[in-house]
C-alpha cells in the first residue's frame, strides 16, 4: 500500500516534523555563503597586492570584471546543468573550484596568473551557483513562502561577506594576502560534505510534495531533456521576444554595476583614498552586508504580497539618491552620515533579488529559472563593465567622484525600466501565472512564446 507524499502544511497531516524542504534550504544558504567570500574578497586584497606586485587598479580591476562576468554569464547554464544532473553535483563540484582558485592565488607572481585565479576558476565557480542556486531551490521545493525562501537564501551572499571580509581584511594587513586568500578556500571547502549528505535535487527524492503544495492539485514537473547548452540557448530564444525580458535584464545590469562592480569593488579603495584605514572600510562594507540580510528577507516578504514592479522602483531610487551623495560622506573616519549611507544602502543591496526572480517566474512559467539566469548574467556583465570602468576613472581622475555619479544616473533608468515592465502582458499571457497558480497548475504544456504586444 502506498502513501502519498506529505505537502508540508501542519494542518494537512499529523507529522510535525521540519519539512525537508526547509534543510534543503538552510544547506543552500550555506552553500551561498561559502562561495560569498572570494566575491567580497577582491577589495580587501587590492590594497595589498598594488603594495607587493606594484599591479595598477586597471589590472586588478581586470581580473576582478572577469570573475563577475563569468560568475553571470555561466550562470543560465549552471541552471539548465542542474536540471539535468542535480544540484548537489553542480554545487559541490562549484565549491571545490572556488577553493582551488582561491588556495592557487597564493602561489601568484605574475599578473595573468591574477586573472586565472581570480578570473577564470572564481568566476567559473561562484557561477556554477550564484543566485540561480537559491531561484532553484526556492522553485522546486517550495509552493508557499517562495518570496521569503529566495529573499534568505539571497542573503546568504551578504551573511558570507559579513563573516569573511573582516578577518580577511584583518589578515590580509596583518599576516599577509596569501593567508587570506587560505580563509576563503577553506570556507568554500567546509560546505561540501554538508550539500552532499543534505542537497537532494526534487522533494519526491524524500517522498514529499513541495513545502506548501496542495496533494489535490499538485502535479510534478516533467523532468529535463536535451543538453543544458541547448536548454540554456533555447530559453534565450524564447524569452528574447519579450520587451519585457530585455527591460529586467538591463535593469539587472545597472544592479550589477551598482553593488557588485561599483561598492563592493571600489569602496574600500575609495575610502582608502579619503585617508580611512582598510580594516575600516572593510568593517563599514561588512555592515552593509549586516543590513542586506534583513533587507533582502524583508524584500521577499514584500514580494509575496506586492507589485515586484513598484518594489523594483523604490529600491532603484534610494540607491540612486545614495550614490549621489557618497562622495560627500567619504572621510578619513567614521562619521552619522557614513552610518546613514550604510544602512541604506544595505537594506537596498540585492532586495531586487526577490521581485526580479518572482518577475522572471510569473512571466516565463516553466523556463523561469533559466531565464532568471539570462537575467542574473546581465547583472554580472553590469557589474564587470562598471569594475573595470570605476578602476579606469579613478587611474584618470584620481578619483572615483565620477564613477559615483555615474552610478545614481544609472539607478534612474533603471527604476524606469522597472515600472514598465510586464504592464502588457501580464492578464493575457497563458504562462503569466502569479506563485499560487504556479504552483499548483496541472498544466504540463509548454507555455506559449511571451511576446509584447
Amino acid at each position: 500500500m502506498s502513501t502519498a507524499p506529505s505537502s508540508g502544511h501542519r494542518s494537512a497531516g499529523r507529522d510535525h516534523r521540519i519539512h525537508p524542504a526547509w534543510w534543503v534550504a538552510a544547506v543552500a544558504f550555506l552553500a551561498l555563503l561559502g562561495a560569498a567570500g572570494f566575491r567580497a574578497a577582491p577589495g580587501a586584497l587590492m590594497v595589498p597586492l598594488h603594495h607587493e606586485f606594484g599591479w595598477s587598479t586597471s589590472v586588478m580591476s581586470l581580473a576582478v570584471s572577469i570573475n563577475l562576468l563569468l560568475f553571470g554569464l555561466i550562470a543560465p547554464f549552471a541552471a539548465a546543468l542542474m536540471d539535468r544532473f542535480g544540484m548537489r553535483q553542480v554545487i559541490s563540484a562549484a565549491l571545490v573550484l572556488v577553493a582551488c582558485g582561491a588556495g592557487g592565488s597564493v602561489f601568484m607572481t605574475a599578473s595573468w596568473q591574477l586573472l586565472l585565479f581570480w578570473g577564470l576558476l572564481i568566476g567559473t565557480g561562484t557561477g556554477s551557483m550564484a543566485l540561480v542556486l537559491a531561484a532553484t531551490v526556492s522553485t522546486r521545493w517550495f509552493v508557499e513562502r517562495r518570496g521569503l525562501v529566495m529573499g534568505v537564501l539571497t542573503a546568504g551572499s551578504a551573511t558570507g561577506q559579513l563573516i569573511i571580509l573582516p578577518p580577511v581584511a584583518s589578515l590580509a594587513e596583518s599576516t599577509g594576502w596569501r593567508a587570506a586568500s587560505l580563509v576563503i578556500a577553506a570556507a568554500a571547502l567546509v560546505v561540501v560534505p554538508l550539500v552532499w549528505a543534505v542537497m537532494r535535487d526534487h522533494p519526491s527524492d524524500r517522498g514529499v510534495l513541495p513545502y506548501g503544495a496542495d496533494p489535490n492539485t499538485y502535479t510534478p514537473p516533467a523532468d529535463a531533456t536535451g543538453g543544458a547548452f541547448s536548454r540554456a540557448l533555447e530559453a534565450l530564444a524564447f524569452a528574447s521576444r519579450s520587451w519585457s525580458f530585455w527591460a529586467l535584464a538591463i535593469a539587472f545590469a545597472i544592479c550589477g554595476a551598482t553593488t557588485n562592480g561599483l561598492i563592493g569593488i571600489h569602496f574600500i579603495p575609495s575610502a582608502h583614498d579619503h585617508g580611512m584605514p582598510t580594516t575600516v572600510a572593510a568593517g563599514l562594507l561588512a555592515a552593509v552586508g549586516v543590513f542586506d540580510i534583513a533587507g533582502t528577507i524583508a524584500s521577499g516578504w514584500l514580494t509575496d504580497r506586492f507589485d515586484p514592479r513598484k518594489l523594483l522602483v523604490a529600491y532603484y531610487g534610494f540607491r540612486g539618491v545614495s550614490l549621489l551623495l557618497l562622495p560627500w560622506l567619504l572621510s578619513e573616519t567614521v562619521h552619522p552620515s557614513m552610518i546613514m549611507f550604510v544602512v541604506i544602502y544595505g537594506l537596498d543591496w540585492v532586495a531586487t533579488v526577490p521581485p526580479t526572480a518572482a518577475l522572471c517566474r510569473e512571466l516565463f512559467g516553466q523556463r523561469g529559472t533559466i531565464v532568471f539566469g539570462w537575467v542574473f548574467a546581465s547583472h554580472q556583465v553590469g557589474a564587470a563593465a562598471a569594475a573595470i570602468g570605476a578602476g579606469a576613472i579613478r587611474d584618470s581622475f584620481g578619483t572615483y567622484t565620477y564613477a559615483w555619479w555615474g552610478g545614481a544616473v544609472l539607478c534612474v533608468i533603471a527604476a524606469a525600466l522597472s515600472f514598465v515592465v510586464g504592464t502588457r502582458r501580464r492578464a493575457d499571457s497563458p504562462d503569466a501565472l502569479g506563485d499560487d497558480q504556479a504552483g499548483r497548475s496541472n498544466s504540463a504544456a509548454t507555455p506559449a512564446p511571451v511576446t509584447d504586444r
